[in-house]
């Protein structure tokens, strides 16, 4: 257990390491009962370091210390010294090897960092200080060293022994066991390093670069799992063309093996050539995966894939530059999925994520900015800022730029700093040297926490034939940064008139003529106030702002709702039609939630039952885009919107609008229903089926609100045939939120007998349980916490059950009694012994006390002060509960 009081890390007082590693051999000899680990390391003082007398300090967490040397002699115990996770040895050399061997016991290791056992299976995690659990090192990225592994273990039990980089050699010994050594060419720092050992199954592929070299491609799964790795091999083959298409970077070894492990702290590893997985991430079937399961293992190999250059060739200089690997990495496989299915959906995905989970943080207590200033556990960081707004951060640079100097940016940076670990700084300098175009004001988005807010206003004259866009810009106080400074914002828009997208003539701007579009423009939010001024208007526009949600701000015009309802019909911006439809939603539902907290009654607005019969109606559009238009804003995106939060209206007047839609829109959603469920031919995840099952299975949660025995027939007839798990998925989940109690606990008891031998398919079949909106989840949620196929050790069963109720089901978690806080307090309190990165991450719903109504948050703050005054917290709980209460 790590110290809870650690002491706070600051970016201020980065200093280059005093020494380097430029050789690390490592040999393990693993055991069931132990692991020894032999570790000779080639180091040097650092000739950039400040001082050349400074004492070597190595890293090290869990270790029990075998033995020490220098250059062949024995350490004493009175030449170094042990205090925590520091081992300090005063008098060293300036160039020597220190050889050490550490003894672990990997099976006892319930962090999930570091060396440890999955099923069976030996496999690490080493992001961000897991290395330092497996032995005394210079465990930080700026360190980077070459590889050499050698890895012993008995060969009936293991038979599959994997490292990083190439395997030069392969020996058997005595006793039964056998040997494999692999060295990695490439230096990379010890958060990087990988090994798996174990007696699992390979599916094997290739690729062939586009200089013509061979690449042998393998996953490695169990013997169960083998018929589960097509789409992710698919998968990987297509993101290795699309990056040396798009980004013309090549995979620089002749092999890349993938390894598929149950028991995983995150989704995926990037480690160099050696990618270690979640099962959820890279197993799937149309009998066990649903879409998004689909999408997650595409989106997922690709991202790690992509990390070969954006992460691993090139790395970070501390963890304060987190961002710059995996900000920019989510960019890349953001366009990358975007490429293989719907631009605009994706976009809708990847924006309601943002909205929901990464503005809620920039509000809380744990608000930071892309680049933090400082952090007392990196674990804590791993956030969806660094990532998702972090990868906002790096599109709007693509978006100032454009696609061909964003290019030759990233060329230059990928050139300029191969084999190095650089910063944040370094990769925005890149692109202003490439292009020419100045990014210092920009900066502030990796400096700056919050989230700024845009207020938009305009004027029409029309005499002048003008129309003045005036744009306020502003951001909150957040924790440690009272005062900001103006952002750089790319605004994109347009203007629509009655014959849709209007010319724009901007004063005081040449018109670019390279350009072919003269409808669409992108303004520089730079001052506290500007107005823009569009000449030759021919009549009153209607705006569209904020195209394709070109900044991560929260914008506010004064739009009435006809005008939403034209932008609903006529943008010509897919993603803006959808706002339009989503601020419609979000207008009549607080009608209807300040009605319901006065006791009175009202009614949902009729334009959006009239923009649904027309959506529904056309079978020309885009079945996903009209599912997703006819999804009314989600009660997380409400609680952004209107503070203090009270749940329980949000959910009342939110199913009271679903069922008003359901009423209204019934005739339409059921020929809509029956229309794409005769169209189903064989499954594929393929975009358009993908969106033709999004559509008919939103249908279908709309007809099983209503009291109608034929929609319940409907709802079991496609749970019974079902030949995908989209579609059985999609249809006991309306079962379960509906009042068909019989049909339901038979459904479910049903649902378990068939998949109880598939892990990830009884995760969905907790998580369907934890999310159910009806009275009585925590009960259930309660029992599911003692079924069989339950482990608290695993945190993906672990986040189907406790995270997705404590996180997802906001009508039961805030229930008034405060029953939901005190369980995911016990929780927390639990898992803080087993997996404090686990339990800390679970802590979000209650870290935003503040936003709730004050009887809330009396409940939420004394859960919060309960675990405080535990003993032996977590550095990662200890952080998120003493920030979350210092507010």
């Amino acid at each position: 257990m790590r110290d809870a009081q650690a002491t706070t890390i600051y970016l201020k007082d980065y200093r280059v390491p005093d020494f380097l590693i430029d050789k690390t051999d490592l040999h393990f000899e693993l055991f069931e009962s132990h692991t020894l680990v032999h570790s000779r390391l080639a180091m040097r003082r650092n000739p950039q370091a400040p001082s050349n007398k400074a004492a070597l300090q190595l890293d090290g967490a869990e270790l029990e210390l075998v033995s020490l040397s220098i250059d062949g002699s024995a350490l004493s115990g009175s030449a170094y010294q042990i205090n925590g996770e520091t081992l300090t040895i005063p008098d060293v050399p300036a160039q020597f090897e220190l050889a050490c061997t550490t003894r672990i016991e990997p099976h006892n290791n319930t962090s999930l960092e570091g060396l440890y056992k999955s099923s069976g299976m030996f496999c690490t995690q080493c992001e961000a200080e897991g290395f330092r659990k497996i032995t005394w090192y210079l465990d930080r990225p700026d360190v980077m060293s070459v590889y050499t592994v050698t890895v012993d273990a008995d060969a009936a039990r293991y038979p599959v022994l994997l490292s990083n980089g190439n395997l030069v050699a392969t020996e058997n010994l005595a006793n039964g066991r056998h040997r494999a050594v692999w060295e990695d060419p490439f230096k990379k720092p010890a958060y990087l390093f990988a090994l798996v050992a174990g007696d699992l199954e390979r599916v094997s592929d290739s690729f062939v670069t586009m200089s013509g070299r061979k690449v042998d491609l393998h996953i490695y799964v169990e013997a169960k799992d083998v018929d589960k790795c097509d789409h992710a091999m698919t998968s990987l083959k297509n993101a290795m063309r699309w990056d040396e298409e798009v980004y013309g970077r090549e995979y620089d070894l002749d092999i890349f093996n993938i390894v598929a492990v149950d028991d995983f702290n995150m989704g995926a590893m990037e480690n160099k050539s050696l990618n270690i997985f979640n099962t959820s991430c890279v197993l799937a079937s149309p009998g066990t995966t649903t879409d998004a399961g689909f999408q997650r293992v595409e989106g997922v190999v690709a991202h790690e894939y992509f990390h070969n250059w954006s992460g691993n060739r090139v790395t970070c200089r501390d963890w304060f530059q987190l961002s710059l690997k995996e900000g920019f990495t989510v960019f890349r496989d953001a366009e990358f999925s975007a490429d293989m299915g719907s631009p605009v959906v994706k976009r809708v995905e990847d924006v309601s994520l943002l909205r929901t989970a990464q503005f809620a943080e920039d509000a809380g207590p744990m608000s930071h900015p892309v680049r933090p200033d400082s952090y007392m556990e990196i674990s804590n960081f791993y956030t969806v800022t660094i990532y998702e707004k972090g990868a906002e951060v790096v599109r709007m640079i693509h978006t100032l730029l454009g696609p061909e100097q964003f290019r030759k940016g990233s060329d230059l940076y990928f050139e300029r700093h191969d084999g190095q670990a650089v910063t944040c700084e370094d990769f925005v300098r890149a692109m202003e040297e490439a292009s020419g175009i100045d990014l210092t004001q920009f900066r502030h988005w990796y400096s700056q926490a919050g989230t700024p807010e845009l207020e938009v206003s305009g004027h029409y004259d029309a005499a002048a034939e003008t129309f003045a866009l005036t744009v306020k810009q502003n951001c909150r106080p957040t924790p440690g940064q009272k005062e900001k400074q103006p952002f750089h914002i790319p605004l994109a828009m347009g203007l629509l008139g009655d014959a849709g997208a209007l010319p724009l003539t901007l004063r005081g701007v040449q018109p670019d003529t390279e350009t072919a579009d003269n409808t669409h423009t992108v303004l520089h939010v730079t001052e506290p106030e500007q107005t823009f001024i569009f000449e030759q208007v021919k009549e009153a526009p209607v705006p569209s702002l904020l195209r394709g949600f070109s900044a991560p701000v929260k914008l506010y015009y004064d739009y009435d709702r006809d005008d939403l309802l034209f932008l609903m019909q006529q943008d010509t911006d897919g993603f803006n039609r959808w706002e339009a439809s989503q601020q419609l939603g979000v207008l009549a539902l607080k009608d209807m939630i300040a009605a319901h907290r006065k006791g009175e009654g009202c009614a949902l607005d009729s334009r959006l039952i009239t923009a649904g019969q027309s959506l529904l109606c056309d079978e020309s559009l885009d079945p996903a885009m009209v599912a997703l238009m006819l999804t009314l804003p989600s009660e997380g995106y409400l609680a952004e919107l209107m503070q203090p939060v009270d749940v329980l209206a949000n959910h009342a007047a939110r199913q009271q609008a679903r069922l008003e839609l359901a009423i209204a829109l019934n005739g339409e959603l059921l020929a809509t229903y029956r229309r794409l469920s005769m169209a189903q031919g064989e499954y594929q995840p393929t975009a358009e089926q993908i969106a033709s099952r999004s559509l008919k299975n939103l249908c279908l949660q709309y007809l099983m609100l209503l009291p109608d025995e034929h929609s319940l027939q409907l709802c079991l007839e496609q749970l019974a045939t079902a030949d995908n798990m989209t579609d059985r998925l999609s249809a006991l989940v309306a079962l379960l939120n509906s009042d068909y109690e019989k049909e339901k606990a038979l459904a479910l008891q049903q649902f378990y007998q068939q998949w109880q031998h598939e892990p990830l398919v009884i995760n969905q079949w907790f998580q369907v349980q934890a999310t159910c909106s009806r009275p009585g989840t925590l009960t259930r949620v309660h029992e599911l916490l003692n079924h069989p196929a339950f482990e608290i050790r695993n945190p993906n069963k672990v986040r189907a059950v406790i995270g997705a109720f404590c996180g997802q089901n906001a009508v039961n978690f805030h229930q008034t009694d405060g029953a939901g806080y005190r369980f995911l307090a016990d929780q927390v309190i639990a898992l803080n012994s087993i997996n404090p990165q686990i339990a800390a991450r679970l802590l979000g719903p209650l870290s935003k006390w503040q936003k709730y109504l004050p009887e809330q948050q009396a409940l939420m703050k004394a859960e919060l002060e309960r675990i405080a005054a535990c003993a032996g917290l977590s550095r990662d709980v200890y952080e998120v509960v003493s920030k979350s209460l210092a507010e």
